[in-house]
């Protein structure tokens, strides 16, 4: 088949890694493969570079931008259209809010046969004002009748935006973000060299959080509770892995606390190193404020490491509560803070969680399981071979 896929950007982030992901299986498998995306600045990093070693085609069109800006928004139309003219897929595959809105509605005025979106997550949020979470909703209702599939990567999507009247039943369909897991499994470099090189000694509890240094994350969260957890576990360390723009301001808030000492920043770093360092951990704590399934989860549990999130989106869905982790109730900081107490103190039950989540996740997460549901979806719409596709009936 052809497909394209359209994103707003491909910075360093779930949504971009699931997409590459996607799109280098679907090469693999023998089909014509197109991504189109917009510019990737910031300090988040950016993955155009793997993108463009991968073989399949890349776009970087400048006028895909996540800001809202009408004409420049209206223009981007106009590309995309053309761009989907040229290529004349039998698919075309839309990923976040503002490449999903301005792709469906290219795709749906160039007849593309099959149209499918992905929520990787929804754009209105209980931490998002009611203003803004309405102009969302709206925008979504009507860029769901411009498509024919929406997959999800939880099935909490799809019951969220059906309550919103986004959509209808028959259109969802979930499809598991995916990742290739054996590096989790079997990191590239030792644990214990990793721990050497963050400045880890054996008996430190490392708490790790795998996230931009972004809003909405909830790195707030952990700051907060931070002086108690580490009064009561002078062991205890947290490693952040991940950079952007409220680093500075965080790391001024642990300097405040006379905590500099505790908290170990990795940076910016390639997806490639991100198993490794959490195979250096001992707890992965995610208190992020908007998702759609976050990867951090099953990365962690693949790396023997208990989990702890809110309770939001399609998080639950990564962990089997009390076996694998905790999803605590939305933003009740106090008993998120008293599950990572519960771990530290317990060498034992974080060893059992760990390898109760490793073998939770290694099937449902990985790339081969995604790329084949997502094969499944195109299927479903497209549903005769093309001449040289590697499809079959």
């Amino acid at each position: 088949m052809r497909i394209v896929h359209i994103i707003t950007r491909l910075i360093v982030g779930g949504a971009q890694e699931n997409t590459l992901l996607s799109c280098e299986g679907q090469h693999a498998a023998g089909h014509d493969v197109t991504l189109i995306t917009g510019p990737s600045v910031g300090p988040e990093g950016s993955l155009v570079e793997r993108a463009n070693a991968a073989g399949y085609e890349v776009v970087v069109e400048p006028t895909l931008v996540r800001a809202l800006r009408p004409v420049t928004d209206w223009r981007a139309v106009g590309r995309l259209r053309s761009l989907i003219r040229e290529r004349k897929p039998d698919v075309v595959h839309t990923h976040s809010s503002k490449a999903g809105i301005l792709g469906r509605y290219a795709a749906h005025k160039e007849n593309v046969p099959a149209i499918v979106h992905t929520i990787h997550g929804l754009a209105f949020t209980a931490s998002t004002s009611k203003f803004v979470n309405t102009g969302y909703v709206h925008a979504e209702r009507r860029a769901a009748r411009w498509c024919h599939k929406i997959v999800c990567v939880a099935d909490a999507m799809a019951k969220q935006s059906l309550a919103r009247n986004i959509g209808q039943p028959d259109q969802y369909v979930t499809v598991h973000s995916g990742m290739d897991v054996e590096p989790f499994l079997d990191p590239p470099v030792p644990r214990a060299d990793v721990r050497q090189q963050l400045g880890l000694a054996d008996d430190h509890v490392a708490v790790g959080t795998i996230a931009r240094l972004f809003d909405l994350k909830g790195h707030e969260d952990l700051i907060a509770h931070a002086p108690r957890l580490c009064e009561q576990f002078p062991n205890l360390r947290f490693v952040w892995i991940g950079d952007g723009s409220l680093r500075g301001s965080f790391e001024r808030q642990i300097a405040g606390a006379e905590l500099t000492d505790r908290f170990i920043f990795t940076g910016l770093v390639p997806p490639s190193e991100i198993p490794q360092l959490v195979n250096a951990l001992d707890i992965v704590a995610h208190p992020s404020r908007r998702e759609g399934l976050a990867r951090a989860l099953p990365q962690g549990a693949l790396a023997g490491c208990p989990v702890v999130t809110y309770d939001i989106d399609g998080n639950a869905e990564a962990l089997i509560e009390g076996e694998t982790g905790w999803a605590v109730a939305p933003f009740d900081t106090s008993v998120f803070a008293d599950r990572i107490v519960e771990l530290a103190g317990d060498a034992p039950l974080r060893r059992r969680m760990g390898e109760a989540g490793r073998a939770f996740c290694r099937e449902t997460f990985s790339t081969q399981a995604m790329v084949d549901g997502l094969e499944d979806v195109y299927r479903s719409l497209v549903p005769t071979p093309l001449p040289g596709s590697a499809m079959v009936s």
